[in-house]
């Protein structure tokens, strides 16, 4: 039977455990979506901490495309030797290193969370966002351009440079961001596109930009590397993006050569009613895994060692994804180690200490 420390093959790439930091937006680099000290002590402590998996936050393809103006970022080959050094920290720690390449769409040009959030003006250093249609994520936020089809291609082609130059960094596993309301998704939920052409109207037609972009990533990130895509599954709100939607997309990005589906959910909607309490995510994961036969991640409010271990144990996931538990604690892996009767390697460093 699997469990929380079993190790997991995708690919050409082992975890040594199912234990994964999810990708968790620092908004902390200084200029120019360049990698910086915190983002190699922060992932780095992680890796340090027996995650079998470090997922590099949110990294934008193009700079229209960041939440923030302090976003990471992969448009440019500038920025390529900063992140290899955190990817190559992370891989001598034991841990598998992996990026989450995104754009912000119609959430793009905003405050930091510490700085109020909201949207900014050109003047405050904001910019127009865009998006399958003219329609703003909430009031006082900026209309987003309807991006034309040949602007959608160019947004195509930045996510195939961007996977590119993840593997020049170092990276063994790229996931695609097409969750919590931002471009992927907006074009996936009837809330935010208003299409009528081929890229909006009826499923196929809400899910084509994401599955071309997928396909056209899986041409040029190697055959033995994993490729992982995080969804909403649903939109908690009336007319969006359903579990079942989720799992008829993880079925084609199964066979577009998706290994991993991250599955979390809301993000489409401002004040939308989410049910949130303990592992409230994980049948979503249980119903990828189940239904589509694809690999799945659960993620949202796991935090004892016991519950972790359970979602992997009873077949309902794959992964285990924390967020802000390794946050609180980035050791967690080691003490669930010792609560769960595994054994997990110590950094040499640390071995008085357990």
């Amino acid at each position: 039977m699997q469990h929380l420390f079993s190790p997991m093959t995708l690919r050409g790439v082992t975890l040594r455990n199912r234990i994964g930091v999810s990708p968790m937006c620092q908004y902390s680099s200084v200029s120019g979506g360049l990698a910086n000290e915190w983002h190699l002590v922060h992932l780095g402590a992680r890796a340090a901490g027996g995650s079998g998996l470090v997922i590099v936050e949110a990294t934008a393809v193009e700079a229209r495309g960041r939440i923030t103006r302090h976003d990471l970022g992969l448009w440019s080959d500038a920025q390529i030797a900063p992140l290899a050094r955190v990817a190559r920290f992370i891989r001598q720690q034991g841990a598998v290193a992996a990026i989450q390449l995104a754009h912000a769409g119609r959430k793009a040009g905003t405050a930091r969370p510490w700085e109020g959030g909201g949207p900014l003006s050109d003047l405050e250093g904001g910019w127009e966002p865009v998006g399958p249609s003219a329609v703003p994520f909430d009031e006082g936020h900026r209309t987003p351009q309807e991006l034309s089809v040949e602007q959608i291609g160019v947004l195509q082609t930045a996510f195939v440079d961007a996977a590119v130059r993840a593997r020049e960094a170092g990276f063994e596993l790229v996931e695609l961001h097409a969750a919590h309301g931002y471009l992927m998704h907006s074009f996936l939920s009837p809330l935010s596109n208003r299409r009528e052409d081929q890229y909006g109207g009826d499923f196929a037609g809400r899910t084509r930009f994401v599955l071309e972009t997928v396909r056209a990533v899986r041409e040029v990130w190697p055959d033995d590397l994993p490729l992982a895509v995080r969804l909403s599954a649903t939109d908690w709100a009336p007319g969006g993006w359903t579990p079942e939607e989720t799992v008829e997309l993880s079925r084609l990005l199964r066979a577009a050569g998706v290994d991993l589906v991250d599955c979390s959910s809301g993000g489409m909607v401002p004040r939308a009613q989410v049910p949130v309490g303990p592992g409230y995510q994980v049948p979503f994961a249980e119903a990828v895994r189940r239904e589509a036969g694809v690999a799945s991640a659960a993620v949202g409010l796991i935090t004892s060692p016991a519950q972790a271990d359970e979602v992997v144990r009873s077949g309902r996931a794959d992964v285990v994804l924390l967020g802000r538990e390794l946050l609180r604690e980035p050791q967690w892996p080691l003490r669930a180690a010792r609560e769960l009767g595994h054994s997990a390697p110590v950094p040499p460093q640390y071995e008085r200490a357990f």
